[in-house]
């Protein structure tokens, strides 16, 4: 699963990048890992695995992961070639949500590419040259849909749906604001349209901004402009976040109190992403490891089983899950177990975030 940056020019796009992969090479269980040089594999933060790691006394703690790739500035026209345009729409097709970073902060030492602060005219920047892209793809799929109903009136739905579409790209708003129903989510799962991805809005402020940042008018133009897509928006100081990954330990978590934080921003941002892509973690713990997995909200018990490993999911026999909160109140696995916390699940169990899971299987 791949999480894209975007941002114009100079937005602290590349500097948040950089910061999201160093706060990744901190974690000695999973080191940050470079497949490209423009890719970066990062853990998600999970208080509850350090929990458990002391509980088991586990010698081995394994996070689950994200991948985030820096795609390169945009510029107007990008949709028609411009700048590293045709370039910067194939890397946005090739994830699978969106993280725009808006600059709301002030500094005359950072030229901005436009000349001034105005981040709506920013957002809308990027989303029009994606909505542009999207009404080439959306034009050409109604000229084949009308082709064939021609000979099969099934293609109607199809046709409806793109017109649908259609109208609100021509209007300045993404895809991603349609309200679809399954039926026309079926018809358009092969479309990969870039205003359909789920996209995560990021405030880069100034550090004095930082204080009470939903109160600052820039800000408040990237919350008004995200509403209408049911988007979050997470204000940040890259700045101080660069700083903060190159922190460890007690050094890092004075710097926060200092600034009044619970978490850095960037912790923030990965663990949205990872909600933003319908993604969940189960646990499994013990002496050799503590370990999040990473799966799909809704998936059942034995797919889980799966992604430890096939065997498992074949011979799959059942679930003991005991959740994460009433394992710590409790204090162990064995009284949990006295308390009737610990349940026997089958194969049509949907898997909840913080299950604690032991499989049972046979093959």
């Amino acid at each position: 699963m791949k999480i894209g940056i975007v941002g114009l020019p100079n937005v602290g796009k590349s500097t948040m990048f950089n910061a999201i992969t160093n706060a990744g090479a901190e974690c000695a269980n999973y080191p940050f890992c470079t497949i490209e040089p423009n890719v970066g594999v990062v853990p998600v933060p999970d208080e509850r695995l350090d929990v458990l790691t002391k509980m088991y006394n586990a010698k081995k703690t394994t996070h689950a992961v994200i991948e985030f790739v820096d795609i390169a500035g945009l510029v107007k026209g990008a949709s028609k070639g411009e700048g590293l345009g045709n370039k910067f729409l194939s890397h946005i097709r090739e994830v699978d949500s969106i993280v725009e970073v808006v600059r709301c902060f002030e500094d005359t030492n950072i030229v901005h590419v436009d000349g001034n602060i105005n981040p709506k005219r920013d957002i809308e920047t990027i989303n029009l040259e994606l909505i542009f892209a999207d009404l080439e793809t959306v034009e050409k799929r109604i000229d084949n849909a009308k082709k064939k109903l021609k000979a099969d009136k099934k293609y109607q739905q199809e046709v409806d749906t793109l017109e649908k579409i259609k109208t609100t790209l021509e209007q300045g708003k993404s895809a991603r604001t349609i309200a679809f129903t399954e039926e026309e989510q079926e018809i358009l799962k092969d479309m990969y349209l870039l205003t359909m991805k789920p996209i995560l809005y990021i405030a880069n402020v100034s550090e004095e901004q930082l204080s009470n940042p939903f109160e600052d008018e820039n800000v408040k133009q990237v919350v008004e402009y995200a509403k209408q897509e049911k988007a979050e928006v997470i204000p940040l100081c890259v700045k101080i976040e660069e700083e903060l990954a190159s922190l460890e330990g007690d050094d890092k978590n004075e710097m926060l109190e200092a600034l009044g934080l619970e978490e850095s921003g960037l912790d923030k941002v990965i663990k949205a992403s990872y909600d933003l892509l319908g993604l969940m973690s189960f646990l499994t713990a013990g002496e050799p490891e503590v370990r999040a997995w990473t799966i799909k909200k809704g998936t059942k018990a034995p797919e889980a089983a799966g992604k430890i490993h096939s065997d498992i999911e074949r011979g799959f026999i059942r679930a003991e899950i005991v959740s994460y909160n009433d394992l710590i109140r409790e204090g162990s696995m064995n009284a949990a177990k006295e308390k009737g916390l610990v349940r026997s699940e089958g194969k049509d169990y949907i898997m909840q975030e913080g299950d604690i899971v032991l499989f049972r299987f046979n093959v």
